[in-house]
């Protein structure tokens, strides 16, 4: 069986003011990496010697797989990075809640709907998806330390029986799911990291 590990960064400051954040390239929090060396110290992770690695590139990525597995080699792919939110990147709701231009895509199919400058929630699904399926036509198993949004579109492509959507399947920071594929189709997951 080959084994595929999805990892979302640790927290950062922009995830606690509840910003939109997707390209920007922001660091890790003092907090996010706190949380980041109690899971490594107390939890169990895949032995990352078994694994190809992938950042999305950007620094909290970076900074996420330094804190759970020390520095490594590794390679980067930028298809692999979160939503970009255009013009409502590093806002909040409150911020934006009288933008025209904002209650139209947060009213609307925002699935469907492009942020200003920026891209729909469809076309990052599609650019991700893309991605890892690059990535699996390699050989090995992989590790893939990357974004919520990202780690998401990937398991509701690959579980629709589940019904979950997109959003349900957001795991927290510094967690995310082992993948077991059968040849191309993945068969089953368990969540990581574990006790």
């Amino acid at each position: 069986m080959r084994r595929v590990c999805l990892l979302r960064h640790g927290a950062t400051a922009a995830n606690k003011k509840r910003l939109y954040c997707g390209f920007s390239d922001v660091p890790l929090s003092g907090a996010g990496t706190a949380a980041l060396e109690e899971l490594r110290d107390t939890m169990t992770y895949p032995t990352v010697s078994d694994f190809r690695v992938y950042t999305s590139g950007l620094l909290r990525t970076e900074q996420t797989l330094s804190i759970l597995f020390g520095n490594i080699p590794h390679e980067t792919e930028e298809g692999l990075r979160e939503m970009n939110f255009g013009a409502f990147e590093l806002h909040s709701y409150d911020e934006l809640k009288t933008d025209p231009a904002y209650l139209d895509w947060i009213s609307g199919d925002n699935d469907k709907n492009r942020c200003p400058g920026g891209e729909s929630g469809e076309e990052m699904t599609r650019r991700v998806l893309t991605a890892f399926d690059a990535l699996l036509r390699q050989d090995g198993d992989l590790l893939l330390v990357i974004h919520g949004g990202p780690i998401a579109a990937i398991m509701a492509a690959l579980f629709p029986e589940t019904g979950k959507n997109r959003y349900e399947w957001q795991p927290a920071g510094g967690e995310g799911y082992l993948l077991e594929f059968d040849g191309a189709h993945a068969v089953r997951y368990t969540t990581v990291p574990t006790k």
